[in-house]
């Protein structure tokens, strides 16, 4: 699993941010389109892309998309 694809595929989710925006050291919470609707969609997915379940308590322990990345990697 590549940190960058991960990011790639994180900033796909996102409709009305700029993909450009989106780092690995990126305070995904800070977003402005942040809500728990895109937590969903985060969650689905890294279920799809990486057949990884992880959960909100997941999503509100992680503060950058590298510390999700991290949290997916070490599930895989």
């Amino acid at each position: 699993m590549d940190l960058n694809q991960f990011v790639e595929n994180f900033a796909d989710q996102f409709d009305e941010t700029d993909v450009n925006d989106i780092k690995a050291e990126t305070i995904f919470k800070d977003l402005k389109e942040w809500s728990s609707l895109m937590a969903l969609s985060i969650i689905a997915m890294v279920d799809e892309e990486y057949d990884v379940k992880v959960k909100g308590d997941d999503i509100r322990n992680a503060h950058t998309v590298n510390d999700l990345y991290e949290i997916v990697k070490s599930r895989l």
